[in-house]
């Protein structure tokens, strides 16, 4: 049992519902407490700023702490951060100066469990019985990231929509978050019913206690390592930066784009409907591809994703109708989530377990860094020249992403494990 994945995954999905909820109520007691719009649009910037630099450095500790022992404790101190909240709340009030504080202690605890989460995965699928699936690829692994994905989608729903719930049953207040804190330790718990194998890191040569100076340096050029291996790798180099650019599209769309087309249609209850839609048509796409994942060819699915996202997001950008935006948002999440699906393996595949970390949280910080890139120009655009403008440069960013990716030479033999590791550097050489 404790190699299990549903425990791994009973666990991941106490972990998203805390934060979904937490997602909701937050920004609502800003507004409540601040009267200030403005004073959430700061909190969220500081928060996603601080995760991105936080994503830097997570890597360090989990390629160097037990990553079991990671999760757990984040958990834990994300559910003491949300009974903090109530607690300052009923003792001295809050106030935009303690939701920074509390936002910026949030960043810095979630990265470094996000990532030390997503590194327990190969590590069970390694531990769990394998066999060997087409082309000598581990059968399990394809199935679990697949599961993952559906479970994510599926919470990408259920979080926000149980605050929503909890705030329409009970009013707002502080209180709600002790929900999310309760989530958050009973996720810890069940990150402790796993296998310790699950998260112990590759053996390292001990630094000496009194070289505090070496230390640094290594960690530096361990930094440096995870960096290098990122932009050689070409497989992850090119997953990070599909995945980047539609979850700046994504970001812009839900915080600007269609808010004010909504709006501009009197239509403001749908606003939130596009990022629904897309989840929606998300959780099809990672169940088709949990079903189906080893009777078609990772190429095939890759492909259907691409031009899916490239047709989906074309029909979300001419913003023609209201409802040709939402089915063209179903439509790119049904079809790109086995991609999705696809570039997790990838990554996976081609990541040593010793810099895996590091990986990972050069990854996490690009892609939290890939909405600063996009939203306030896209927000100009939008304000110069319209809305139909700023949709059609969404259509065009997603469009050549997808047409990019699918020439592109890094993901054109991806059914064969082997291509990639051919001309890309020796990931022990990198280590070393």
């Amino acid at each position: 049992m404790r190699r299990s994945p549903t425990i791994y995954f009973t666990s991941y999905a106490l972990s998203l519902l805390g934060s979904g909820i937490a997602s909701v109520v937050i920004p609502l007691l800003v507004l409540d407490r601040t009267g200030d719009i403005l004073a959430a649009g700061i909190m969220a910037t500081v928060g996603m700023a601080v995760s991105a630099m936080t994503g830097l450095f997570s890597g360090l500790l989990v390629d160097r702490v037990d990553r079991r022992a990671v999760s757990v404790v984040a958990n834990v101190l994300t559910a003491l951060s949300m009974a903090a909240l109530l607690f300052i709340d009923l003792t001295w009030g809050l106030n935009l100066a303690w939701f920074l504080a509390m936002a910026v202690i949030g960043a810095l605890i979630r990265v470094p469990g996000m990532t030390a989460q997503e590194t327990l995965l190969p590590a069970l699928a390694r531990l769990g019985d394998t066999e060997p699936g087409r082309n000598g690829r581990p059968v399990r692994l394809d199935q679990l990231v697949a599961v993952r994905e559906t479970v994510g989608n599926v919470l990408l729903l259920a979080g926000p929509g149980l605050g929503g719930l909890l705030v329409a049953l009970f009013g707002l207040s502080p209180a709600i978050l002790l929900a999310a804190a309760a989530t958050s330790l009973l996720a810890a718990l069940s990150t402790l019913v796993l296998d310790p194998r699950a998260g112990r890191v590759p053996p390292r040569e001990p630094v000496p206690a009194d070289a505090a100076e070496g230390a640094l340096r290594r960690a530096a050029a361990d930094l440096a390592d995870g960096w290098r291996f990122l932009f050689r790798n070409r497989l992850v180099l090119g997953s990070t930066l599909v995945t980047g650019v539609f979850i700046a599209v994504l970001s812009v769309l839900q915080t600007t784009l269609m808010p004010a087309y909504f709006t501009e249609q009197n239509l403001p209850e749908l606003t939130g409907l596009t990022l629904s839609a897309i989840a929606a048509g998300s959780i099809g796409g990672s169940m088709l591809y949990a079903a189906f994942a080893l009777r078609v060819r990772r190429r095939v699915w890759f492909v259907i994703g691409m031009v899916g996202a490239l047709v989906g997001f074309a029909a979300v950008g001419s913003m023609a109708s209201p409802w040709l935006v939402l089915g063209g948002a179903a439509l790119a999440g049904f079809l790109f989530a086995p991609a999705g699906g696809v570039l997790g393996v990838l990554t996976i595949e081609a990541t040593p377990d010793a810099m895996r970390g590091r990986v990972l949280g050069a990854q996490n910080t690009v892609m939290l860094s890939a909405p600063a890139l996009t939203s306030a120009p896209l927000a100009a655009v939008a304000s110069v020249a319209g809305l139909p403008v700023a949709g059609a440069v969404i259509a065009v960013l997603v469009g050549a992403t997808a047409l990019g990716a699918l020439v592109a030479p890094a993901f054109r033999g991806i059914d064969d494990p082997g291509s990639e590791q051919e001309e890309d550097p020796d990931p022990c050489a990198v280590e070393a």
